[in-house]
């Protein structure tokens, strides 16, 4: 997000903003949503189910789709972590079989990433770079593997942290360039291109980095602690700290995670007096724009805990996962647009498919689902916004010299500023 990597004609994408906005009568006239059932598409269970449920090491803690979409990755339990080809048939679906490979990491896998990846902006200004498809897999032994995906071989194994590995990402840039978040209080940034590189190491939290999450132009990670009422922003570039976004409350951070052209950051956290929030900030400005509050009605609203969130790479959608439900929020048009698996299995992340249309969970019981997501066009104005965001930051927007509704519009600063999203039996 370096406010002078500037691409494109302002003009050019000014003039495209101006015309989405008068558009927009016209747009609103058209059905934009193509109505289909949101109902679960397929669900995989583990070889060896749990006894009781919340036996430790069953767990599903990461579910990841490969960047193109061709692979699913499901760290199973007990040390294992399947990779499929995607999509599934119903024949393999039913039969529990695939083209799938078996990994054994002998610890308990707590985080998964595919990479290379790139943004989907940067896919459209750059050729993606002739690199092999790797598997990063975190261990419970603070170590990191690294997998072949179309061979199924370990290619190299990541020594540092000496905690658990909660979190992993790779650099939405094409490079091998691969972020790890530890218990032991630390990010390291790893060049996968480089044989034997030793990593940068990021100190400076207090607590256990539960996530992170980089901002699709490559140049900034946030990152969000258990304990900590801060979120932390870094330069990728420099490998240094930039700046906090901070809470006046105590909170439980869970998740972090940038839109799909950077302009916003959503976090997620929580506490047993409130309930969850989830936040968009604007990550420039170090301003928070709206806040998302768990169902005020619900009578376990204080022991719901938001254990994961993720932006669609399609469209401006939303999804959160809960004790209570999966959610889908449309923030462009500000409503849910979907709200199922109502079960207090303790689903504990969700991943969307790349070309969108379906979303993944996982559980503590060793389960994933998928979903299927609504299908939902953006509208023009919000396409001009996104190719306009991705290259300038918001300081550059606020210097423009447009009309303040446009400026408000291009800034997220249209968004209202409080919102309660009840659940589907509250909903008003």
């Amino acid at each position: 997000m370096n406010p002078y990597d500037v691409r494109g004609n302002y003009a050019f994408m000014i003039s495209v903003v101006r015309c989405a906005v008068r558009l927009e009568g016209v747009l609103s006239k058209v059905s934009l949503i193509v109505t289909e059932p949101h109902d679960l598409i397929a669900e995989l269970k583990p070889a060896h189910p749990p006894r009781l449920y919340g036996s430790a090491g069953c767990e599903t803690w990461s579910v990841r789709f490969s960047p193109d979409g061709s692979y699913f990755a499901w760290s199973m339990g007990h040390g294992f972590v399947k990779l499929l080809s995607w999509p599934l048939t119903s024949e393999d679906i039913d039969a529990g079989r695939s083209e799938e490979k078996t990994l054994n990491c002998r610890q308990t896998v707590w985080a998964l990433a595919f990479g290379p990846c790139m943004s989907t902006q940067d896919a459209l200004h750059q050729n993606r770079r002739d690199h092999e498809l790797l598997l990063a897999i975190g261990l419970n032994n603070g170590v990191i593997q690294v997998w072949v995906v179309s061979t199924g071989n370990l290619r190299v194994t990541l020594t540092g942290h000496q905690a658990p590995v909660r979190d992993l990402v790779f650099a939405p840039n094409g490079s091998l360039t691969l972020v790890s978040a530890s218990r032991d209080k630390t990010l390291r940034i790893w060049d996968l291109a480089k044989k034997g590189a030793s990593p940068h190491v990021l100190r400076g939290p207090d607590y256990w980095v539960f996530r992170c999450s980089i901002s699709p132009d490559s140049s900034v990670i946030a990152s969000v602690c258990n304990l900590d009422s801060k979120v932390y922003l870094w330069s990728l570039r420099s490998y240094t700290f930039m700046r906090h976004l901070t809470y006046d409350h105590e909170r439980t951070m869970a998740s972090c995670d940038f839109s799909q052209d950077g302009a916003l950051l959503a976090i997620a956290s929580y506490h047993s007096t409130t309930g969850w929030w989830l936040d968009l900030w604007d990550p420039y400005t170090a301003v928070l724009l709206t806040r998302a509050e768990d169902c005020e009605v619900c009578a376990y609203r204080s022991d719901n805990l938001l254990t994961s969130l993720s932006f669609s790479p399609v469209g401006f959608l939303l999804a959160f996962k809960d004790y209570r439900a999966l959610r889908i929020w449309d923030v462009e048009r500000d409503k849910l647009v979907t709200d199922t698996d109502h079960n207090r299995a303790g689903g504990v992340c969700c991943a969307f498919h790349p070309h969108g249309g379906i979303i993944a969970t996982g559980c503590r019981d060793g389960h994933v689902k998928f979903w299927r997501v609504p299908r939902l066009v953006p509208s023009l104005k919000h396409l001009s916004r996104i190719a306009l965001r991705f290259s300038i930051s918001t300081y550059q927007v606020e210097a423009l010299p447009l009309p303040p509704k446009i400026l408000e519009y291009l800034t997220y600063r249209d968004i209202p500023k409080q919102k309660t999203l009840y659940c589907k039996e509250h909903c008003r």
